[in-house]
């Protein structure tokens, strides 16, 4: 006899039952299909859902940090360098690998943090040639105060889900990512300053 535990675990990962018409992306897939039932439809099932979470998610997530005056991007850059190791400073290329925007995206996000005061360029001292982006001690506090924020918001966003649902679907996600773009995965756990990156 299976354990409650194992049950649980089980009816994770076992596909949801759902209503075609129980949002507003299967309601197209319901279309799609009638209209060209020759194709598969199953990767439009993930990824229109993923295109609309996208919107959903930082739309939620930039509300939560407006009582910040924060951008989800703007906290993302503040974020990052808070948990790198002191003093609080990377290189702009490894910024870039980890947030995932273009790089003339990056330069205004910087331009607007360090005209506020929250980061600042230093010579790095391995590269000669190199600066480091640095949180100020404005961008410091600013950051532990989003933090709890930006936290509370995504929990709020994942709430429909259990523990184990959640684990499963990190887990999916995860493979899909690296399966998809290993590279960018590479790119930010290569180390602190990729080489070749200013």
């Amino acid at each position: 006899m299976s354990s409650p535990a194992y049950q649980r675990k089980r009816a994770a990962i076992e596909p949801v039952q759902h209503n075609p018409d129980d949002d507003l992306v299967g309601r197209g897939i319901a279309e799609w299909r009638t209209a060209r039932p020759d194709l598969d439809s199953s990767g439009k099932e993930i990824i229109g859902r993923l295109i609309r979470l996208q919107e959903v998610v930082l739309k939620g997530i930039d509300e939560a940090l407006r009582t910040h005056n924060l951008t989800y991007f703007e906290y993302a850059v503040l974020a990052t360098l808070r948990v790198s190791s002191e003093p609080y400073g990377l290189a702009p290329g490894y910024l870039l690998s980890r947030l995932l925007c273009s790089s003339g995206g990056l330069s205004n996000l910087l331009k607007r943090l360090e005209k506020r005061g929250l980061v600042a360029r230093a010579a790095d001292p391995d590269d000669g040639r190199g600066v480091l982006v640095q949180l100020t001690d404005a961008g410091h506090e600013l950051a532990n105060q989003a933090m709890p924020t930006h936290a509370a918001a995504e929990i709020a966003l994942v709430s429909m889900l259990s523990t184990s649902e959640r684990e499963v679907l990190a887990g999916l996600l995860s493979r899909m990512l690296v399966g998809n773009a290993p590279e960018l995965m590479l790119a930010t756990l290569e180390g602190r300053k990729p080489k070749n990156e200013g």
